[in-house]
């Protein structure tokens, strides 16, 4: 092989990446997200400067993905927290689980997003949806909401998802030390919102050494909606580079 083409690579394994180049497309991805309020203590800890914290909300996501390009059929969970960076407001990708690898390697390496393997499961159980996270055997999430009790404007769930993400992507240099430290945005772009719903939840998050979900506690549930969308995952831009402050 020659230089120029390990130089082509985009993704490890050099000869057989862990998954094909973007863009990446998803269809009838289903989302329940309950927002909940939390302690401000707890919520200042794990949300880094220079991003601004809004209110002591949280976002708390299940997500069904039957059909993503490339990266397959896949269910994710997780919490995104509301906050702001230089005037604009959107969210911080604070945790993720997911039980497919190709967008674990991919989130990771691309974006940067805070992805671990578990077991989230997403299902429809008579009148309520319900959601929950093992981390192996250990029960760390279980989320349930009413099916579809009052129907919700589509344009404004659009509005919510165009918002910028935020995350922090770091990758060790070989000695362990930090060689990238950035803040990363990205956004959802190509929305189509197929069906959005308001009803009434309920959200539980148990204490776990790795899932540690529970680390921002429900105080309050305050709102939760289930749609279901086709979106693009755009690709991201560095704002902010931790190891370069100058």
């Amino acid at each position: 092989m020659k230089t120029e083409d390990v130089r082509r690579a985009y993704a490890m394994p050099l000869t057989n990446p862990a998954y094909p180049p973007g863009p990446y497309r998803f269809i009838d991805r289903e989302y329940v997200i309950i927002s909940y309020r939390t302690d401000p203590e707890a919520l200042r800890a794990v949300v880094p400067e220079p991003l601004e914290i809004v209110e002591p909300i949280v976002k708390y996501e299940f997500i069904r993905m039957p059909d993503s390009t490339g990266f397959g059929d896949y269910t994710e969970t997780g919490q995104v927290i509301p906050v702001r960076f230089a005037g604009e407001e959107g969210v911080y990708v604070h945790s993720m689980y997911l039980d497919d690898d190709a967008p674990i390697a991919g989130g990771r390496e691309i974006w940067g997003f805070p992805k671990k393997l578990a077991f989230p499961k997403l299902a429809h159980e008579g009148e309520v949806i319900v959601g929950t996270l093992h981390y192996g055997s250990v029960l760390c999430a279980t989320a349930t909401m009413g099916y579809k009790h009052r129907t919700l404007d589509g344009s404004d769930i659009a509005a919510s998802l165009a918002k910028p993400n935020f995350l922090v992507k770091v990758i060790p240099h070989v000695d362990a030390s930090p060689r990238i430290c950035e803040l990363v945005r990205y956004h959802l772009e190509d929305i189509t919102v197929k069906g959005a719903w308001s009803g009434p939840a309920d959200l539980q998050l148990f204490r776990h050494v790795v899932a540690d979900v529970a680390r921002l506690p429900v105080l309050e549930v305050v709102s939760a909606v289930h749609f279901v969308a086709d979106l693009t995952l755009g690709l991201g831009e560095v704002v902010h580079d931790y190891m370069n402050q100058e």
